[in-house]
């Protein structure tokens, strides 16, 4: 890496945690909004007790959202996301075969999830300011 791009690595991060942020706020409102049209819905694509999983990743997304473009709590969120995402995937791909069902965007937000998770919120987040005491 070039060295004075390694000390900017701050920014790359909080571009990734911004969109990432963006598409889980967004997804999770309209989640949020109705959880018991949530709930009905995680039901009918066979997650039992719909209600029970629905409201975890509608809270999950939405607030995890929020948490994730504040740079707090980065890795549990982004772990949580991981796991999230990796169930989705392997329910598509067990629904629709592995060429089919249209999860390359969930691969993509499975790799941003896996990329914050084992790099951290980076240095413009609150989790480095706590971390370091600031």
């Amino acid at each position: 890496m070039y060295p004075s791009l390694l000390l900017q690595s701050g920014w790359g991060l909080l571009f990734l945690r911004i969109a990432f942020s963006a598409i889980m706020i967004a997804h999770g409102f309209s989640k949020v909004k109705n959880l018991k049209k949530t709930g009905s819905d995680f039901a009918d694509l066979g997650f039992h007790p719909g209600m029970l999983w629905g409201s975890l990743i509608a809270l999950l997304e939405f607030f995890g959202g929020i948490a994730l473009v504040l740079g707090i709590f980065t890795v549990p969120c982004a772990a949580l996301f991981a796991l999230e995402f990796f169930t989705i995937i392997i329910w598509k791909i067990a629904k629709h075969g592995v060429f089919l069902g249209g999860w390359e965007f969930d691969l993509l937000i499975l790799a941003s999830a896996i990329a914050l998770f084992f790099s951290g919120a980076g240095t413009i987040s609150l989790d480095h300011l706590l971390i370091i005491g600031l």
